[in-house]
């Protein structure tokens, strides 16, 4: 279980986001939805320790996240994967190595420079690709996709981290609707079949409605709305996003998971049993 207690992170003249208390179950699937500058970006930037709160608390599993330094701050952001909204991307690197790059925090530095990634975790990487249905890229240079392959890569990089919560920062913000609908399938797919709870930061709501079990609401900085998609009304929606509304309402994307499977569909605990340490079903 990933918390929030008050969580509050202040500027100069106003605070970005205020008294933010929130409980997240493993492996639900939550879209964070408000107008530009509502607070979105700094309530992930801040779960992953990117940007400190000035006041509040963090906790997963009972684990005190807000106190994390050195290593064990380390091993929280390969806990807590990250996906941004502009890729970040090694341009001049290969496909392959930007993914490896996900287990930095498994290695010491001079390996990691010199890429000194083990077999192992190079099948591992080619498996996160072709989940994503990239691995015919793997050795191709990075700046050469397009943004809907780079933003797949970046999810491939952010599935090597193991982590066990994955926070997207506007991931189809800069993507066209089939981009961004490949990307939204992938983290559903993700989600659903692998239990990583997903809080993905979206500027449409009916993206929201379509891919989430849950809708967090945020007002200038502040918590507005937080439940199920169906309890979410039109005039909560419009109080949410004021002059933004009828972009907020575009329409939404046609909703189907990676691979023809149902997208509701959930492995078992004894799917799950059957996991290999690496983080994928067993063949």
């Amino acid at each position: 279980m990933l918390t929030t207690e008050l969580l509050t992170k202040s500027f100069a003249t106003r605070n970005a986001v205020s008294d933010i208390s929130l409980s997240f179950p493993q492996g639900q699937m939550v879209g964070v939805i408000g107008r530009s500058g509502a607070g979105k970006s700094t309530l992930l930037r801040m779960i992953n320790r990117l940007a400190e709160p000035t006041s509040g608390r963090i906790t997963f599993e009972g684990r005190d996240v807000t106190a994390l330094k050195g290593r064990a701050l380390y091993e929280w952001r390969a806990t807590c994967a990250m996906v941004f909204q502009q890729f970040n991307l090694v341009g001049r690197l290969d496909v392959i190595t930007n993914v490896l790059t996900g287990r930095l925090y498994h290695h010491g530095f001079a390996s990691s420079m010199l890429q000194m990634f083990s077999a192992a975790e190079r099948a591992f990487a080619i498996r996160a690709l072709d989940r994503l249905g990239m691995a015919h890229t793997a050795l191709q240079q990075a700046d050469t996709l397009s943004g809907g392959q780079m933003q797949r890569v970046a999810i491939a990089r952010a599935l090597v981290q193991e982590p066990r919560v994955m926070l997207a920062d506007e991931p189809i913000a800069s993507l066209d609707p089939l981009n961004a609908k490949v990307v939204m399938d992938a983290l559903r797919t993700i989600n659903r079949e692998d239990g990583i709870t997903v809080i993905c930061n979206l500027h449409t709501l009916d993206t929201a409605r379509s891919y989430c079990d849950r809708i967090i609401g945020l007002k200038d900085g502040v918590l507005v709305f937080d439940d199920v998609p169906a309890k979410l009304t039109q005039e909560t929606a419009r109080e949410i996003y004021g002059a933004e509304a009828d972009d907020a309402f575009a329409e939404g994307l046609t909703s189907t998971s990676l691979g023809g499977k149902p997208a509701k569909e959930r492995l078992t605990e004894a799917d799950i049993a059957q996991r290999s340490p690496l983080g994928f079903a067993a063949s």
